[in-house]
């Protein structure tokens, strides 16, 4: 029951992008820090020099439970108030009514702890800074700055002015004083600085999914101009021959069966053009591929090696060590938590190696058997189908697998002749 829970999470945690990873881990970090804070500084201080009479029992117990109410109702609030920063959905201005009441409530408990002396100055200093950083997150990350440290100074003033009637000691007050700008400044630079920090890899996350869309139709719009390129003038052609032959046919001419002859001509060599762009369509240039894979892999943090070894390959060789590259690279990032990545390319006499091997693969469970998530998607599903096709066209193989010690490893091998070809081919042989 424990492993299948445990690989729930790694694959609900894989599934993510990085972005959501940063997110989910932020919010997160969030709520046990407000727990962690405002227990650290009011229970401990709080239980060890509280005086041990009903009225202060009843203070202190009520301010706990306060607090407790606080910490809960920050994180119903936290994810709100992220998306709200973030232009994700808006955050009604009553959500925060609750949050206020509550710090009203601790506050004043705060302040009577102090004005009874049921506990020390500094004890109830601490309780008015953890009273503070539950309710300075999420209302850091709604409000703007400015009106932030306003209402933060206005609060400073007021409860130095409460505490100085209720002891009145000038380094007391000031002391309150210094602890309400702590607690809310500390507040607000922790949520304040994560949403923006957030905001910029969401930015960042955009601007590559824009990026991609608009190289896509950039694609699109490059390889449509080539048809249009390659088609429009031939289909002019054929366009006017035919007419032509029908009126010659018409009035009995000979020339007729000339000019389809010259049509046949003309749309057989349409076909073979529009061959040739399709393939330049499809294939993949292998030191461009191993370039952009190390450029790629390194500016998503994973370290990457590329070794190369540089010869003379056939085209289609090429193209097909190409699409393993790229392919590869994808399930790199797409997959797994890799922090490094080797590419070796070795060119022997008789066949060319390529492989790729990352880390960040899951160790096996109790069965055997590694997690599904952690293997590329081309290792798995049509991905490798796709690759071995490729592959098959110029007589190689593929194997992928896990090797152990949290890594997987593609090798594509293909076989070649003296001069670089693919063996069992013919050097003048072409794929459509």
């Amino acid at each position: 029951m424990l492993g299948r829970l445990r690989r729930w999470r790694q694959r609900h945690w894989r599934d993510r992008s990085k972005a959501e990873r940063v997110e989910l881990q932020t919010v997160v970090t969030w709520y046990v820090t407000t727990w962690f804070f405002a227990f650290a500084w009011l229970m401990l201080p709080l239980v060890g020099g509280l005086d041990h009479r009903p009225l202060p029992l009843a203070l202190g117990g009520s301010l706990l439970v306060v607090a407790a109410l606080q910490c809960a109702d920050s994180n119903r609030l936290t994810r709100p108030a992220l998306d709200h920063y973030l232009q994700r959905a808006r955050l009604p201005a009553r959500a925060l009514r609750a949050s206020s009441v509550l710090l009203g409530l601790a506050l004043a408990l705060s302040v009577a702890l102090a004005a009874t002396g049921s506990t020390g100055a500094a004890t109830a200093r601490l309780a008015i800074g953890a009273s503070l950083l539950p309710f300075g997150g999420p209302y850091g990350v709604v409000v703007p700055v400015r009106v932030f440290l306003r209402r933060a100074a206005l609060l400073a003033v007021l409860l130095m002015a409460a505490l100085g009637l209720a002891r009145p000691d000038g380094a007391g007050v000031l002391a309150t004083g210094v602890m309400t700008a702590f607690g809310t400044l500390f507040s607000l630079l922790a949520c304040r600085c994560g949403a923006w920090t957030l905001s910029v890899i969401w930015e960042a996350e955009r601007a590559r999914e824009a990026e991609a869309r608009l190289a896509v139709a950039e694609e699109r719009l490059r390889f449509g101009r080539d048809l249009h390129d390659v088609l429009g003038r031939n289909l002019s052609v054929i366009s006017l021959k035919s007419e032509l032959a029908v009126q010659l046919a018409r009035r009995g001419r000979p020339e007729a069966v000339e000019q389809m002859i010259e049509v046949q001509r003309i749309a057989r060599e349409s076909q073979r053009e529009v061959r040739d762009v399709v393939r330049g369509y499809r294939e993949a240039d292998l030191g461009v591929e191993l370039a952009g894979a190390q450029g790629v892999l390194t500016a998503a943090g994973i370290d990457c090696e590329v070794r190369a070894e540089t010869g003379e390959l056939a085209t289609a060789v090429q193209s097909a060590l190409a699409w393993v590259v790229r392919e590869t690279t994808t399930n790199v990032l797409r997959h797994g938590d890799a922090t490094r990545c080797e590419v070796g390319l070795r060119i022997r006499k008789g066949h060319v190696v390529l492989t790729v091997e990352n880390d960040g693969v899951a160790a096996p469970d109790a069965s055997g058997a590694t997690e599904a998530a952690a293997a590329p998607a081309s290792a798995r599903g049509s991905g490798l189908a796709g690759l071995r096709e490729r592959l098959a066209a110029v007589d190689g193989s593929l194997e992928a697998g896990a090797v152990g010690g949290g890594r997987f490893r593609v090798v594509a091998e293909v076989p070649l002749t003296d001069s670089g070809e693919p063996a069992g081919r013919k050097v003048g042989d072409v794929t459509s």
